[in-house]
């Protein structure tokens, strides 16, 4: 069936499955003209967004094609009547498309668990750290 939806990549005249996520994202050109293989990957794989779609600052790039992102966020103490900082650790799945480091903004979209602890992917950077 991919065979089928496959399209030819711009240089060269081989067939590569690539698709659009929808939601605005688009598809990085790496994923278009890259030669790279990833099942797990949103633009040439077989993940599909569902549920949320996350903000956070990547933390921990050491794991192979997974990230740690950290989401910081206020809950509010009704006794005080003030808001305190909390965050949350969450590891996404990352594309060899994006060339992610420690410190850049990222956008996620949650997906089915692609292993045991990872049920999320990355989209985009939305600021390179500098």
């Amino acid at each position: 069936r991919k065979r089928l939806l496959a399209r030819k990549a711009a240089k060269d005249d081989k067939y590569r499955y690539w698709r659009n996520v929808s939601l605005g994202f688009k598809t990085p050109h790496e994923a278009i003209e890259g030669v790279y293989v990833d099942k797990k990957c949103p633009f040439t794989g077989g993940v599909s967004i569902r549920g949320r779609i996350l903000k956070g600052v990547v933390m921990c790039t050491k794991m192979k094609s997974t990230v740690i992102v950290r989401r910081d966020y206020l809950h509010y103490v009704r006794k005080y009547n003030r808001y305190d900082k909390r965050h949350k650790n969450v590891r996404a799945h990352c594309t060899l498309a994006l060339q992610i480091q420690e410190g850049d903004r990222v956008v996620i979209g949650q997906c089915g668990h692609l292993s045991k602890t990872v049920c999320f992917y990355v989209l985009k950077i939305e600021q390179k750290s500098s």
